[in-house]
């Protein structure tokens, strides 16, 4: 059952990979030159889903070395109780800040506690949607940068003067990076509840590398022409 879990994931998460939104674009240089510029469902690709990861799994490490040296106190409590787990010796949170960021490990479990669950699912279509918005703006793929390269490549949209450009792509990419990310917690939150080999968050890693890799593959081997076209449109 974990691996048919698994696989409907994967198959899931590569589905929605070829989600997009082509907007046509065309050269101001060479005339009747057209092509398009893909902005696809997972925008940021994988990093929502890796920078969510990375803020609860050093929280949780704070949180148990913080209640491990002061297991009485009140705000150590409140950040997370941790308790072992039956049949080893791993740590869990029963309550606090930490147990809702946690996972429901089955479905039953979700269905027991409706607020963890309510909860948990909450954090993370938020964090992933915020954390996807606000890489774009780090990572100079937002829609002030995307405009910038393709006037510099001296494209333009089609249908739209250079001026309304920036306008046009503000409207679009943040709305599908946030859209995107909030996607990508669903998947990680089904994944677990699912009961999927490892976790949510490595499946999606995983397969959102794999496919970026495959991509990368596709494009070098059409030649140059292609390579050179995909670097600017992909």
């Amino acid at each position: 059952m974990n691996l048919v879990a698994t696989l409907i994931v994967f198959a899931a998460v590569i589905y929605l990979q070829g989600f997009r939104i082509e907007i046509p674009v065309k050269s101001n240089r060479y005339r009747g030159q057209r092509g398009s510029y893909p902005i696809k469902l997972f925008y940021t690709s994988n990093m929502p889903i890796m920078l969510e990861s990375a803020l609860s799994s050093n929280l949780f490490i704070v949180s148990q070395m913080l209640f491990t040296r002061f297991p009485n106190n009140l705000f150590v409590k409140l950040l997370g109780v941790w308790e072992a787990a039956e049949d080893s010796a791993q740590l869990h949170a029963v309550s606090g800040i930490t147990y809702y960021m946690s996972p429901p490990h089955t479905v039953k479990a979700a269905l027991l506690d409706p607020i963890h669950t309510v909860v948990y699912i909450t954090f993370m279509l938020s964090a992933c949607a915020l954390f996807s918005k606000t890489w774009i703006e780090v990572s100079g793929s937002g829609p002030r940068d995307v405009a910038r390269q393709l006037k510099e490549q001296q494209m333009v949209m089609a249908g739209h003067r250079e001026q309304s450009m920036y306008k046009e792509l503000k409207r679009v990419i943040p709305t599908a990076a946030a859209l995107g990310g909030a996607v990508l917690g669903v998947l990680s939150v089904t994944a677990d509840l699912m009961g999927a080999l490892g976790s949510g968050t490595g499946i999606l890693m995983a397969v959102t590398t794999i496919y970026s890799y495959w991509e990368i593959g596709i494009r070098e081997s059409g030649g140059p022409e292609m390579a050179a076209l995909g670097d600017l449109l992909m």
